[in-house]
Formats: structure tokens, C-alpha cells, sequence
């Protein structure tokens, strides 16, 4: 790696940035399975462009069927799933963009791994504390049925462990609250951070 040099770039991230009329940053959304964290990806990038941000989402199903197809699901696939989706977030943030990612990341050093690699300052994690008891009753997917049987491995929440976020900047129970409800914590949250208008 000692050969690897950083080119002198005439364009800097900023410069870019400002074209974008807003901030970049990355809105991370963690949870179990079946919590609603696509869900809410999704309107809150459909809430964005209406306003006229830049974003683009991603979300886990669509990463691991291309990007990260050759990682399965031990614990040290997962952490380099993160790590690959962090490297290409912060790429999308230094394209200007507001990227919104939707992962179960599971474990507290993974995503602190992405707020070192992405930037803490920009990098905002919305906790969906959605209860294990309700993800297996929506059951969206078939897979707690499956995990439930030995179908799967490692399924977080089952026998594998789902770590709650220390410190999120917001927790939101879908049980609770509704997605529009929640979608409108985001939106203030990112005019207080000076992110967008």
C-alpha cells in the first residue's frame, strides 16, 4: 500500500457540494430485519427529491446481489459488507449527494467503522427499535419463519445478536410511531444540522 499516492484533484469534494444547493451526508438507518428501515428509506429519499435534494439510496438486498454478492453472513462477511458500503458512501458524499442506507449492521464497531470512514459530523444514524416480538409477526420476508427452523444461520436476532445503538440520533419505534411521523424527525433533524434547507 506504501505505493499508493492521493492525486491532487483539481474539483474538492466542496466544490461539488455546492453546486447541490444542500450538504452531503449519510442518514444511516439500523434495525432488525422487518423493523421498517426500507421502508423509511425509501419515502424519506421520495421526501427529499420532491425538496429538491440529491440522494441516492442503498439498501441491503439490492448490495449484496451485486456489490457484495461474494460475502456471506459470518460475522466477518458482515463487517466487510459495512466497511465496502461505508467506502462507497462516503464516495457518493464526496459527489455532493445525501446517501441513504438501509442495514440491519448489526454491530456497535461496525457502525462506528462507517462514521470513521464516512465523517462523524455528516453521518446521522436513525435507530428503527422496532421489537423483535413485531418483526417476526410482520415476518415480511419469510426469514424469521426460516431462521426459526435452522433454514438460516446467523440470522440477527435469533442466534445471532442484534447491538442497540448508544447513542442514535433518533430512535424510532415503528410499533409507535408512523412512518410519516418519523420521516418528519429526520427532515428537522438534517435543517438542524444545516444539512439542508
Amino acid at each position: 500500500m506504501s505505493d499508493l499516492h492521493e492525486y491532487n484533484f483539481l474539483l474538492r469534494p466542496q466544490d461539488r457540494s455546492g453546486l447541490m444547493g444542500h450538504e452531503p451526508a449519510l442518514i444511516w438507518f439500523t434495525g432488525l430485519s422487518g423493523s421498517g428501515k426500507s421502508t423509511l428509506a425509501n419515502l424519506l429519499e421520495h421526501r427529499l427529491h420532491q425538496q429538491g435534494v440529491h440522494t441516492f439510496l442503498l439498501d441491503g438486498d439490492s448490495i449484496r446481489k451485486g456489490l457484495n454478492s461474494d460475502l456471506g453472513f459470518s460475522e466477518r462477511d458482515r463487517t466487510e459488507n459495512i466497511r465496502r458500503i461505508a467506502e462507497v458512501s462516503k464516495l457518493m458524499m464526496d459527489a455532493g449527494l445525501i446517501v441513504i442506507a438501509a442495514f440491519i449492521s448489526p454491530f456497535e464497531t461496525d457502525r462506528s467503522l462507517v462514521k470513521d470512514i464516512t465523517g462523524r459530523k455528516h453521518t446521522l444514524e436513525i435507530y428503527v427499535a422496532t421489537s423483535l416480538e413485531e418483526c417476526e409477526r410482520r415476518d415480511v420476508k419469510g426469514l424469521y419463519a426460516k431462521a426459526r427452523k435452522g433454514e438460516i444461520q446467523n440470522f440477527t436476532g435469533i442466534d445471532s445478536p442484534y447491538e442497540v445503538p448508544r447513542n442514535p440520533e433518533i430512535t424510532i419505534d415503528t410499533e409507535f410511531c408512523t412512518p410519516e411521523s418519523a420521516i418528519e424527525q429526520i427532515i428537522d433533524l438534517l435543517r438542524d444540522r444545516e444539512i439542508i434547507q
